[in-house]
């Protein structure tokens, strides 16, 4: 007898994945710990019709590119962060493609621009689809923040820094 399920693709720690129809290659970190997956969004409204709007990533990101997603079908959650704070999320599904396997995947909407990985993929959206192997895909993937090039930026004008980095 042969099963029709689909073999378990292996990821490491991180990956890259594309969303399909709107970016490709974007980092992401696989963790296993974290419940739900989320993906940096902004401009996020609900219209007077209930529909949700957003926009992938921010004009800061370089996957950014000022489409605005609109859905009609969206969930809300709350979602209590590592340090015991508790938000609202919307929620809505993507189709991505990771691993080389294309999967319908739901995601929190949420501001990521001060995560290493505009993407964190969690458990339910790894079950029964990935097995993670902790050892492939090293953190170096993405290109490593440079202190000193941030520093000297702050010194030549803070309050340009702060404006670039912090939103108000």
């Amino acid at each position: 007898m042969t099963s029709s399920k689909k073999p378990l693709s292996v990821i490491g720690k991180t990956c890259t994945i594309d969303i399909v129809g709107y970016s490709e290659n974007v980092p992401a970190k696989v963790d296993t710990g974290a419940d739900s997956s989320a993906i940096w969004s902004s401009d996020i409204e609900i219209d007077q019709e209930g529909m949700l709007h957003f926009t992938l990533f921010d004009k800061s990101s370089e996957f950014y590119t000022g489409e605005r997603l609109s859905r009609k079908n969206y969930k809300v959650a709350k979602i209590r962060s590592s340090s015991g704070h508790t938000q609202i999320r919307y929620r809505t599904e993507l189709i991505i493609r990771v691993g080389g396997r294309r999967i319908r995947a739901l995601f929190n909407l949420s501001d990521r621009s001060n995560n290493k990985f505009p993407i964190l993929l969690g458990r339910r959206t790894l079950t029964g689809k990935f097995i993670v192997d902790v050892r492939k895909g090293r953190v170096n993937e993405l290109p490593r923040s440079d202190s000193r090039a941030l520093n000297d930026e702050l010194q030549h004008n803070p309050y340009e820094f702060f404006k670039k980095y912090h939103k108000s």
